[in-house]
């Protein structure tokens, strides 16, 4: 191997990369390289560590308790804790000839002066995981992670008293050239827009000499001045706002004008939202979908967190969906029923398009009948726009998810009584449910009476739980990949990590009353109940982060929507393998939560 290569070897591995060439020069000339022969003891109790280890080639058993811990194989590093500690509870042990280099210990000592390299090893779990992550994301921190309210241009805010006339308030929203007047009424605020004045004052009986406060819109959406630009871009599609109250320590500063946030991150996200609105036919529709593909490349490429990007494409997704149902259904239906979205689009955890998984609830004395051709047209219509049919045929053109309120209900005692499988999977699709049109009040209402059904029913809860156990986690004791011959070697990163934690967070949200779906802020809520600790709240988030990050990449990649499940791990960089490993790991330790808090082993 040259020096070139070996410089590029030790670059590629992090934390190096973060010293400088003075400093990386320095070490290139103190590096060794070292063969031990199979069945060598490098490390143990009794033998103190000498260097830090980066294998060429062979591998190397970390061994505790007379059982394999860790495997590390070419291109892995070992063990800084010796080093820095002065002592290992583990054994070292050459399982296939080793080449490697070896960076002394003195030496070592003397890298870990440098403040991130002692960060870094250092840190615990958590800390090192998010160090793996910002590495791989390439370091292209972007405006959309870093780019907050108060970095970007504010509009005046044309705040006015309640009682002073609509003249001379729109005289002071003309000095200030602001696009609203808010109105404070005591410690309240409200809005007045063009709307409110050529609805209520040029087309109504309002004079310009009344009180502002008449024409005023109650409720102000705003925004804290040290959030983060891209939540404010989600407020705005979800809202279907152009423009965002700023505050700062409860404080109306300034107003936040959609045109402005997106000149400043021009992705042309407001583009896909605009075209959704003014679509008047399923072909406009259809003809989104490039965009919104190109949405998601443009924002992971970015280093944009996968959260944020299943959010924003769930707001989208849902004015399909509402665009939608407004074709397919006449208006004196809409407020008789209420669309729903269920699995990951009502956990706002897709990205991709995946199977449809909707549902209609009907006020009850309705006749369902009137639904059923309408529901059809639905599910037809947004097949042809690109959401695949359900092949559990979860949709509302299938009678058994469109039914009335007190056919659910009964549908809901019966999930609380059977232990079927069916009933628990029936039971974790509705679980997720989102509201999308019509009249939301109906959703509500079951999922209050479904908590109440639920609720000390650890009974039926534990056995829905124990389905968190139905797959392997595909690492072996020896943290080695599982991998599925049949399947070309690779691995099925949903079955195998992500089904039991979004699962295992459903149930435990069902048994103390959580209200939200998406699976974070889930962890969020049963943390602040103190079901979950924060240390153990944040390793399950950064590692669902990690799995959605890399199934995102798969499901870009893949043509077949069948196969996007399954990675081939030795196709990812050493990084992304260390972080899926990292990730493996928490869902076993999340596997083990979950057993002994519904005690699974007494479950049959």
């Amino acid at each position: 191997m040259s020096i070139l290569d070996q410089r590029k070897l030790i670059e590629s591995i992090h934390p190096f990369e973060l010293l400088s060439s003075s400093t990386l020069d320095g070490l290139m000339n103190k590096i060794d390289i070292a063969y031990y022969p199979k069945d060598t003891l490098l490390i143990s109790k009794n033998l103190p560590s000498i260097a830090f280890y980066i294998i060429i080639k062979g591998s190397v058993n970390e061994i505790i308790d007379d059982e394999i811990h860790n495997v590390y194989i070419s291109g892995d590093s070992f063990d800084a804790d010796s080093l820095i500690y002065s002592k290992c509870d583990s054994k070292f042990v050459v399982d296939e000839d080793l080449i490697c280099y070896e960076i002394k210990k003195d030496d070592f000592l003397e890298l870990m002066q440098n403040k991130k390299v002692q960060g870094y090893f250092l840190s615990d779990f958590i800390s090192r995981h998010k160090h793996l992550k910002e590495y791989d994301a390439g370091g292209d921190l972007t405006p959309f992670l870093i780019s907050k309210v108060s970095d970007i241009f504010l509009h005046s805010a044309c705040v006015v008293d309640g009682d002073e006339t609509i003249y001379d308030s729109l005289i002071k929203q003309k000095d200030l050239k602001s696009k609203i007047i808010i109105v404070k009424d005591d410690d309240n605020y409200s809005v007045v827009t063009d709307t409110d004045l050529r609805d209520k004052v040029l087309l109504g009986d309002i004079s310009i000499n009344d009180n502002i406060k008449r024409v005023a819109s109650s409720g102000v959406i705003s925004i804290d001045i040290n959030d983060f630009l891209f939540n404010a871009l989600l407020i705005m599609t979800h809202s279907e706002i152009k423009r965002l109250v700023v505050t700062e320590d409860k404080k109306i500063v300034g107003v936040l004008e959609q045109l402005d946030l997106l000149s400043y991150f021009a992705n042309h996200s407001h583009l896909v939202a605009v075209q959704i609105d003014k679509a008047n036919s399923l072909e406009d529709l259809k003809n989104l979908q490039n965009d919104l593909r190109n949405l998601i490349v443009t924002l992971k490429s970015k280093g944009v967190k996968v959260r944020y990007i299943t959010k924003l494409v769930s707001a989208l997704n849902l004015k399909i969906y509402k665009k939608v149902f407004e074709m397919c259904i006449d208006e004196s239906l809409r407020d008789k029923c209420a669309l729903i979205v269920m699995g990951s689009e009502g956990r706002e955890e897709q990205t991709t398009k995946t199977d449809q998984d909707n549902a209609l609830i009907i006020k009850d004395g309705v006749d369902t009948n009137l639904f059923v051709e309408p529901m059809i047209k639905l599910n037809k219509a947004l097949l042809e726009i690109g959401f695949p049919k359900c092949d559990g045929d979860v949709m509302v053109s299938n009678e058994f998810w469109r039914r009335d309120v007190s056919s659910f209900k009964k549908l809901i005692n019966s999930w609380s009584t059977s232990m079927s499988e069916k009933s628990v999977q029936e039971l974790s699709i509705f679980l997720d449910s989102k509201y999308v049109a019509g009249d939301e009040l109906l959703l509500k209402e079951l999922l209050i009476y479904l908590h109440r059904t639920f609720h000390n029913r650890d009974d039926i809860l534990a056995h829905i739980a124990k389905a968190v156990l139905n797959f392997e986690t595909p690492l072996s004791l020896f943290s080695g990949f599982v991998l599925e011959k049949e399947y070309n070697n690779k691995l099925d990163l949903k079955k195998g990590g992500i089904f039991a934690l979004v699962h295992g967070v459903r149930t435990l949200s069902l048994q103390y009353g959580v209200e939200a779906t998406n699976t974070i802020e889930r962890i969020k809520e049963l943390n602040n109940l103190g079901i979950i600790d924060k240390n153990f709240a944040t390793e399950l988030i950064e590692s669902f982060d990690s799995l959605s990050a890399i199934r995102l990449g798969a499901m870009l990649e893949s043509c077949d929507i069948n196969q996007s499940n399954y990675i081939n791990p030795k196709s990812l960089e050493k990084i992304q393998r260390d972080l899926l490993k990292d990730s493996f790991k928490i869902i076993n330790k999340f596997k083990k939560f979950m057993s002994f808090h519904f005690h699974l082993e007494m479950v049959s």
